[in-house]
Order: structure tokens, then C-alpha cells, then sequence
């Protein structure tokens, strides 16, 4: 999960690792920082498996790749080690051309102009974590929506009906390429 310090992919991380655990798996969730500060760039990882997890590291080859922030596509390779035929799921109106030709599933939602007609944050710094768990679980379909809106109207941060319809908004709303 790839976001900037203040948009919640930390967070965004460990709801999915919530939703997961409830729903039956073994799950892991943590940061990666650089400089921590708002703005910066962040990573967060989820490792789920319904087998007992035993590896402790960063995760190089995700199956799945989320973007919170389209402006990290500029200058990071988000598809880096990405396993063939994954799924990348961006926080965008349209996609980028520079990943037409991708080998990936690739789902497309708007996840900040959810959040801001939600009232989630601010239009000028809308906190997108919630809208992008929606599109999570549709792209996956590792989890279910009602397990997910469980989970963020009882674990994140903020106003949880606000929260759940963004969830809800953003699952309705993602798109896949090509359709």
C-alpha cells in the first residue's frame, strides 16, 4: 500500500488485517517509513494467509498493489516486484498511460472525491483510507463488504457513519480496465 503520511495507509493496512483476521485468516500488518512526517511518502503491508504466517520481513512481491496518492506513480515504481497478473488498485479518475500495457489487473476509483463529498478530512487534504477499503474489497474479493464496513465503523479513526458510506461509495463506484 502505497500513500503519503496523513492519507491513512497505515491505518488502511491494519483494517484490511482486521477484516481478514474475523473473517478466519492470519494476518500481519506494519509500516514502512522514511522521513515521518505529512506529505511523505509511506508503505504499509498486509500479509494474509489462511495457513499460519511465519515469514517476518517486508513483503517484495505483492499480489496486490493499492495507491492512495496517483501523484506517487510519478516517482515510485509501484509495480515493482509485483507478481504476474496482479492486481493494482489506484486512487484515480482515469488511468495513467503508463500502465496501459501492464501486466496486472488493474481497478480504478475515485477515492478523493469520496472521501471529500463524504466530509472526510478536508477538500484540500481529504483522508482517502476509507473510500480506498472499499475498492479493496471489490478488486480482491478476498473479504466482504459487510466484514469491512464492520470493522470501520467500530475501528477507524473519526465519524463512522461518514466512514462506512465512503467504504460503501467506493465499492460501488471502482472501476476495472477496460470496462
Amino acid at each position: 500500500m502505497h500513500g503519503r503520511g496523513g492519507q491513512g495507509a497505515v491505518t488502511a493496512a491494519n483494517l484490511i488485517a482486521m477484516a481478514a483476521s474475523k473473517e478466519g485468516m492470519n494476518v500481519q500488518a506494519f509500516p514502512v517509513f522514511g522521513v515521518e512526517r505529512r506529505g511523505a511518502a509511506v508503505a504499509a503491508f498486509v500479509r494474509m494467509d489462511k495457513e499460519q504466517i511465519t515469514i517476518r520481513s517486508q513483503i517484495y512481491n505483492p499480489d496486490i498493489v493499492v495507491v492512495l496518492d496517483p501523484t506517487l506513480i510519478e516517482t515510485v515504481d509501484v509495480l515493482a516486484g509485483m507478481k504476474k497478473g496482479g492486481m493494482l488498485l489506484l486512487n484515480t479518475k482515469s488511468l495513467p498511460a503508463k500502465f496501459e500495457g501492464a501486466d496486472a489487473k488493474i481497478a480504478l476509483v475515485d477515492a478523493t472525491a469520496i472521501a471529500i463529498s463524504n466530509g472526510i478530512g478536508s477538500r484540500t487534504s481529504p483522508i482517502v483510507n476509507t473510500a480506498i477499503l472499499g475498492a479493496y474489497v471489490k478488486a480482491s474479493k478476498l473479504m466482504s463488504i459487510e466484514t469491512m464496513c464492520e470493522i470501520v465503523k467500530t475501528r477507524a479513526p473519526g465519524d463512522p457513519a461518514k466512514n462506512v458510506a465512503a467504504v460503501r461509495e467506493a465499492y460501488e463506484k471502482t472501476k476495472f480496465k477496460g470496462e
